[in-house]
Protein backbone atom coordinates (compact mmCIF):
# COMPACT_ATOMS: atom_id res chain seq x y z
CA UNK A 1 0.00 0.00 0.00
CA UNK A 2 1.11 3.58 -0.67
CA UNK A 3 1.07 5.77 2.41
CA UNK A 4 -0.55 9.18 1.91
CA UNK A 5 0.68 11.71 4.45
CA UNK A 6 -1.80 14.49 5.21
CA UNK A 7 0.01 17.78 4.56
CA UNK A 8 -1.18 20.98 6.22
CA UNK A 9 0.31 24.24 4.97
CA UNK A 10 0.17 26.59 7.94
CA UNK A 11 -0.56 30.11 6.72
CA UNK A 12 -1.26 31.06 10.33
CA UNK A 13 -1.02 34.83 10.66
CA UNK A 14 1.42 35.25 7.78
CA UNK A 15 -1.28 37.21 5.94
CA UNK A 16 -0.42 40.13 8.25
CA UNK A 17 -4.12 40.93 8.58
CA UNK A 18 -4.65 41.33 4.82
CA UNK A 19 -7.39 39.37 3.08
CA UNK A 20 -5.59 39.73 -0.25
CA UNK A 21 -2.38 38.30 1.20
CA UNK A 22 -4.40 35.46 2.72
CA UNK A 23 -5.75 34.63 -0.74
CA UNK A 24 -2.26 34.67 -2.20
CA UNK A 25 -1.21 32.20 0.48
CA UNK A 26 -4.09 29.94 -0.54
CA UNK A 27 -2.89 30.18 -4.16
CA UNK A 28 0.58 29.07 -3.13
CA UNK A 29 -0.71 26.19 -1.01
CA UNK A 30 -3.02 24.96 -3.75
CA UNK A 31 -0.23 25.16 -6.32
CA UNK A 32 2.07 23.15 -4.04
CA UNK A 33 -0.50 20.36 -3.77
CA UNK A 34 -1.05 20.29 -0.01
CA UNK A 35 -4.23 18.84 1.48
CA UNK A 36 -5.16 21.73 3.77
CA UNK A 37 -4.28 25.38 4.19
CA UNK A 38 -4.65 26.49 7.80
CA UNK A 39 -5.17 29.90 9.35
CA UNK A 40 -5.69 31.06 12.96
CA UNK A 41 -9.00 32.29 14.34
CA UNK A 42 -9.12 34.39 17.49
CA UNK A 43 -10.53 37.38 19.26
CA UNK A 44 -7.49 39.10 20.70
CA UNK A 45 -9.46 40.12 23.80
CA UNK A 46 -10.19 36.45 24.46
CA UNK A 47 -6.64 35.26 23.75
CA UNK A 48 -4.25 37.50 25.68
CA UNK A 49 -4.35 40.03 28.47
CA UNK A 50 -3.37 43.62 27.80
CA UNK A 51 0.00 43.05 29.46
CA UNK A 52 0.93 39.55 28.15
CA UNK A 53 4.56 39.90 26.99
CA UNK A 54 5.87 38.85 23.60
CA UNK A 55 8.08 35.80 23.23
CA UNK A 56 11.69 36.47 22.33
CA UNK A 57 11.18 35.25 18.77
CA UNK A 58 8.16 37.56 18.40
CA UNK A 59 10.25 40.55 19.51
CA UNK A 60 12.98 39.62 17.07
CA UNK A 61 10.72 38.92 14.12
CA UNK A 62 8.56 42.00 14.61
CA UNK A 63 11.66 44.16 15.15
CA UNK A 64 10.52 45.44 18.54
CA UNK A 65 12.37 45.29 21.82
CA UNK A 66 9.28 44.97 23.95
CA UNK A 67 5.57 45.56 23.94
CA UNK A 68 2.63 43.31 24.63
CA UNK A 69 1.23 40.55 22.46
CA UNK A 70 -2.14 42.31 22.38
CA UNK A 71 -1.21 45.07 19.93
CA UNK A 72 0.68 42.65 17.69
CA UNK A 73 -2.17 40.12 17.53
CA UNK A 74 -4.93 42.67 17.12
CA UNK A 75 -3.43 43.60 13.73
CA UNK A 76 -3.49 39.94 12.68
CA UNK A 77 -7.16 39.10 13.25
CA UNK A 78 -9.31 37.86 10.40
CA UNK A 79 -12.93 39.06 10.50
CA UNK A 80 -15.99 36.84 10.22
CA UNK A 81 -16.51 38.02 6.65
CA UNK A 82 -12.86 37.29 5.87
CA UNK A 83 -13.36 33.71 6.99
CA UNK A 84 -16.39 33.18 4.78
CA UNK A 85 -14.54 34.64 1.81
CA UNK A 86 -11.49 32.48 2.44
CA UNK A 87 -13.58 29.32 2.77
CA UNK A 88 -15.23 30.08 -0.57
CA UNK A 89 -11.88 30.89 -2.14
CA UNK A 90 -10.46 27.56 -0.95
CA UNK A 91 -13.39 25.75 -2.59
CA UNK A 92 -12.66 27.50 -5.86
CA UNK A 93 -9.01 26.54 -5.58
CA UNK A 94 -9.91 22.94 -4.63
CA UNK A 95 -8.02 22.99 -1.36
CA UNK A 96 -9.46 22.37 2.10
CA UNK A 97 -9.69 25.18 4.64
CA UNK A 98 -8.66 24.78 8.28
CA UNK A 99 -8.14 27.20 11.11
CA UNK A 100 -7.02 26.91 14.72
CA UNK A 101 -9.40 28.44 17.27
CA UNK A 102 -7.78 30.11 20.27
CA UNK A 103 -10.93 30.86 22.28
CA UNK A 104 -14.38 29.40 22.87
CA UNK A 105 -16.22 31.89 20.69
CA UNK A 106 -13.88 31.24 17.78
CA UNK A 107 -14.31 27.47 18.20
CA UNK A 108 -18.10 27.82 17.94
CA UNK A 109 -17.72 29.98 14.85
CA UNK A 110 -15.41 27.49 13.11
CA UNK A 111 -17.79 24.66 13.95
CA UNK A 112 -20.51 26.52 12.05
CA UNK A 113 -18.19 26.62 9.05
CA UNK A 114 -18.22 22.81 8.90
CA UNK A 115 -14.49 22.06 9.10
CA UNK A 116 -13.11 18.53 8.64
CA UNK A 117 -10.70 18.85 11.57
CA UNK A 118 -10.33 20.96 14.67
CA UNK A 119 -6.77 21.96 15.49
CA UNK A 120 -5.71 22.57 19.08
CA UNK A 121 -2.51 24.57 19.45
CA UNK A 122 0.35 23.61 21.74
CA UNK A 123 -0.50 26.54 23.97
CA UNK A 124 -3.99 25.20 24.57
CA UNK A 125 -3.10 21.62 25.48
CA UNK A 126 -3.83 22.56 29.11
CA UNK A 127 -6.91 24.70 28.30
CA UNK A 128 -9.61 22.46 29.77
CA UNK A 129 -12.64 24.54 28.66
CA UNK A 130 -11.42 24.67 25.07
CA UNK A 131 -10.59 20.96 25.03
CA UNK A 132 -14.09 20.14 26.25
CA UNK A 133 -15.70 22.54 23.79
CA UNK A 134 -13.87 21.06 20.79
CA UNK A 135 -14.45 17.47 21.85
CA UNK A 136 -18.15 18.25 22.09
CA UNK A 137 -18.31 19.01 18.36
CA UNK A 138 -17.62 15.30 17.68
CA UNK A 139 -15.24 16.21 14.84
CA UNK A 140 -11.76 14.89 14.14
CA UNK A 141 -9.10 16.64 16.22
CA UNK A 142 -5.45 17.45 15.74
CA UNK A 143 -3.48 18.66 18.69
CA UNK A 144 0.11 19.85 18.88
CA UNK A 145 2.30 19.03 21.84
CA UNK A 146 4.98 21.72 22.01
CA UNK A 147 6.25 22.43 25.56
CA UNK A 148 4.46 19.27 26.77
CA UNK A 149 5.37 16.29 28.87
CA UNK A 150 3.85 12.88 28.26
CA UNK A 151 1.61 13.54 31.26
CA UNK A 152 0.31 16.75 29.63
CA UNK A 153 -0.48 14.84 26.45
CA UNK A 154 -2.16 12.01 28.33
CA UNK A 155 -4.26 14.46 30.34
CA UNK A 156 -5.44 16.29 27.21
CA UNK A 157 -6.17 13.00 25.50
CA UNK A 158 -8.22 11.85 28.49
CA UNK A 159 -10.33 15.02 28.25
CA UNK A 160 -11.01 14.48 24.55
CA UNK A 161 -11.80 10.78 25.02
CA UNK A 162 -13.92 11.52 28.06
CA UNK A 163 -16.05 13.96 26.10
CA UNK A 164 -17.09 11.76 23.23
CA UNK A 165 -14.11 11.29 20.91
CA UNK A 166 -12.33 8.03 20.09
CA UNK A 167 -8.68 7.39 19.32
CA UNK A 168 -9.58 7.10 15.64
CA UNK A 169 -10.72 10.73 15.74
CA UNK A 170 -7.43 12.12 17.02
CA UNK A 171 -4.01 12.98 15.59
CA UNK A 172 -1.27 13.94 18.03
CA UNK A 173 1.49 16.08 16.54
CA UNK A 174 4.94 16.10 18.06
CA UNK A 175 6.08 19.72 18.13
CA UNK A 176 8.57 22.18 19.57
CA UNK A 177 7.38 25.70 20.34
CA UNK A 178 10.40 27.75 19.36
CA UNK A 179 10.51 29.64 16.05
CA UNK A 180 12.73 28.45 14.48
CA UNK A 181 13.37 25.27 16.44
CA UNK A 182 17.07 24.39 16.88
CA UNK A 183 17.78 20.99 15.37
CA UNK A 184 19.23 19.79 18.67
CA UNK A 185 15.84 20.42 20.31
CA UNK A 186 13.65 18.59 17.78
CA UNK A 187 13.76 15.20 19.56
CA UNK A 188 11.98 13.60 16.63
CA UNK A 189 12.07 10.11 18.12
CA UNK A 190 9.55 11.33 20.71
CA UNK A 191 6.92 11.22 17.95
CA UNK A 192 6.94 7.43 17.87
CA UNK A 193 7.38 7.34 21.63
CA UNK A 194 4.00 9.08 21.87
CA UNK A 195 2.49 6.57 19.44
CA UNK A 196 3.78 3.58 21.41
CA UNK A 197 2.79 4.96 24.81
CA UNK A 198 -0.69 6.17 23.90
CA UNK A 199 -1.74 4.14 20.87
CA UNK A 200 -2.55 7.28 18.87
CA UNK A 201 -2.02 8.38 15.29
CA UNK A 202 0.94 10.72 15.21
CA UNK A 203 2.45 13.40 13.03
CA UNK A 204 4.80 16.33 13.26
CA UNK A 205 4.28 20.09 13.38
CA UNK A 206 7.57 21.48 12.14
CA UNK A 207 9.05 24.80 13.19
CA UNK A 208 12.62 24.13 12.05
CA UNK A 209 14.21 25.92 9.13
CA UNK A 210 14.09 23.99 5.88
CA UNK A 211 12.29 20.76 5.06
CA UNK A 212 14.69 18.03 6.25
CA UNK A 213 13.05 17.28 9.57
CA UNK A 214 9.57 17.06 8.03
CA UNK A 215 10.89 14.54 5.52
CA UNK A 216 12.56 12.55 8.29
CA UNK A 217 9.28 12.52 10.23
CA UNK A 218 7.44 11.09 7.22
CA UNK A 219 10.09 8.41 6.82
CA UNK A 220 9.69 7.54 10.51
CA UNK A 221 5.94 7.10 10.10
CA UNK A 222 4.29 10.49 10.55
CA UNK A 223 0.75 10.40 9.18
CA UNK A 224 0.41 14.18 9.15
CA UNK A 225 2.83 17.08 8.59
CA UNK A 226 2.11 20.69 9.43
CA UNK A 227 4.51 23.40 8.27
CA UNK A 228 4.38 27.20 8.21
CA UNK A 229 4.81 28.94 4.88
CA UNK A 230 4.90 32.54 3.71
CA UNK A 231 5.01 34.69 0.62
CA UNK A 232 8.36 36.14 1.66
CA UNK A 233 10.53 35.32 4.68
CA UNK A 234 11.65 38.95 4.81
CA UNK A 235 8.17 40.24 5.66
CA UNK A 236 7.61 41.70 9.11
CA UNK A 237 5.63 39.48 11.45
CA UNK A 238 6.11 36.86 14.16
CA UNK A 239 6.27 33.71 12.01
CA UNK A 240 7.66 34.61 8.57
CA UNK A 241 11.29 33.80 9.30
CA UNK A 242 10.51 30.26 10.50
CA UNK A 243 8.33 29.57 7.45
CA UNK A 244 8.94 28.04 4.04
CA UNK A 245 8.90 30.18 0.94
CA UNK A 246 6.69 29.06 -1.98
CA UNK A 247 9.48 27.11 -3.71
CA UNK A 248 10.42 25.28 -0.50
CA UNK A 249 6.78 24.37 0.18
CA UNK A 250 6.44 22.85 -3.28
CA UNK A 251 9.70 20.93 -2.81
CA UNK A 252 8.54 19.61 0.57
CA UNK A 253 5.26 18.34 -0.86
CA UNK A 254 7.00 16.67 -3.80
CA UNK A 255 9.54 15.04 -1.49
CA UNK A 256 6.88 13.81 0.95
CA UNK A 257 4.88 12.26 -1.87
CA UNK A 258 8.03 10.50 -3.09
CA UNK A 259 8.70 9.18 0.41
CA UNK A 260 5.07 8.03 0.69
CA UNK A 261 5.48 5.99 -2.48
CA UNK A 262 8.84 4.66 -1.31
CA UNK A 263 7.88 3.25 2.09
CA UNK A 264 5.92 0.22 0.88
CA UNK A 265 5.29 -2.65 3.28
CA UNK A 266 7.33 -4.56 5.85
CA UNK A 267 7.60 -7.51 3.46
CA UNK A 268 10.92 -7.78 1.61
CA UNK A 269 10.41 -9.06 -1.93
CA UNK A 270 11.63 -8.25 -5.43
CA UNK A 271 9.76 -5.32 -6.91
CA UNK A 272 8.12 -5.44 -10.30
CA UNK A 273 10.70 -3.03 -11.69
CA UNK A 274 13.73 -5.09 -10.65
CA UNK A 275 12.62 -8.64 -11.47
CA UNK A 276 13.86 -8.22 -15.05
CA UNK A 277 17.36 -7.52 -13.69
CA UNK A 278 17.69 -10.64 -11.57
CA UNK A 279 19.17 -12.86 -14.26
CA UNK A 280 21.42 -10.04 -15.44
CA UNK A 281 22.88 -9.11 -12.04
CA UNK A 282 23.03 -12.52 -10.35
CA UNK A 283 25.37 -15.40 -11.19
CA UNK A 284 25.07 -19.01 -12.29
CA UNK A 285 27.45 -21.96 -11.98
CA UNK A 286 29.83 -22.16 -14.95
CA UNK A 287 32.72 -24.50 -15.73
CA UNK A 288 36.20 -23.16 -15.07
CA UNK A 289 37.75 -26.02 -17.10
CA UNK A 290 36.76 -28.38 -19.89
CA UNK A 291 35.00 -31.57 -18.70
CA UNK A 292 34.68 -34.91 -20.49
CA UNK A 293 31.65 -37.20 -20.41
CA UNK A 294 31.61 -39.08 -17.10
CA UNK A 295 34.01 -36.69 -15.30
CA UNK A 296 33.18 -35.96 -11.67
CA UNK A 297 32.77 -32.28 -10.79
CA UNK A 298 35.01 -30.81 -8.11
CA UNK A 299 34.66 -27.38 -6.51
CA UNK A 300 37.79 -26.17 -8.31
CA UNK A 301 36.09 -26.96 -11.63
CA UNK A 302 33.47 -24.27 -11.02
CA UNK A 303 33.23 -20.50 -11.22
CA UNK A 304 30.30 -18.18 -10.62
CA UNK A 305 29.51 -15.91 -13.56
CA UNK A 306 26.69 -13.81 -14.90
CA UNK A 307 24.03 -14.31 -16.16
CA UNK A 308 22.03 -15.80 -13.34
CA UNK A 309 19.60 -17.86 -15.37
CA UNK A 310 21.35 -21.20 -14.78
CA UNK A 311 21.99 -23.21 -11.62
CA UNK A 312 22.25 -20.91 -8.61
CA UNK A 313 25.59 -20.74 -6.75
CA UNK A 314 23.55 -21.51 -3.64
CA UNK A 315 23.19 -25.05 -5.08
CA UNK A 316 26.94 -25.57 -5.52
CA UNK A 317 27.10 -28.34 -2.92
CA UNK A 318 24.48 -30.29 -4.86
CA UNK A 319 26.54 -29.98 -8.06
CA UNK A 320 29.88 -31.08 -6.57
CA UNK A 321 30.36 -34.86 -6.89
CA UNK A 322 28.01 -35.30 -9.82
CA UNK A 323 29.11 -36.62 -13.23
CA UNK A 324 28.65 -34.82 -16.51
CA UNK A 325 26.54 -36.51 -19.19
CA UNK A 326 28.57 -35.21 -22.15
CA UNK A 327 31.68 -33.30 -23.11
CA UNK A 328 31.44 -29.71 -21.87
CA UNK A 329 33.69 -26.82 -22.80
CA UNK A 330 35.43 -24.24 -20.65
CA UNK A 331 33.03 -21.48 -19.56
CA UNK A 332 29.96 -23.63 -20.06
CA UNK A 333 26.87 -22.61 -18.04
CA UNK A 334 25.68 -25.73 -16.28
CA UNK A 335 22.07 -26.95 -16.29
CA UNK A 336 20.64 -29.76 -14.21
CA UNK A 337 20.09 -31.90 -17.28
CA UNK A 338 23.87 -31.89 -17.89
CA UNK A 339 24.46 -33.79 -14.65
CA UNK A 340 24.03 -37.35 -13.45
Amino acid sequence: MTKETIIIAEAGVNHNGSLELAKKLIDIAADAGVDYVKFQTFKTEKLVSLIAPKADYQKKNTKTEGGAQFDMLKKLELSVDDHYELVDYCKRKEIKFLSTPFDLESADFLNRLGLDFFKISSGDITNLPLLKKIAGFKKKVIFSTGMSTMEDIRNALDVLLGNGLSLDDIYVLHCNTEYPTPYADVNLNAMNGIARALGVKVGYSDHTLGIEVSLAAVALGALMIEKHFTLDKGMEGPDHKASLDPFELKEMVKSIRNIDRSLGSAEKRPSSSEIKNMAIARKSIHLAIEKKEGDIIKESDLEMLRPGDGISPMDMDRVIGKKVRKNLCFGYKLAWEDLI
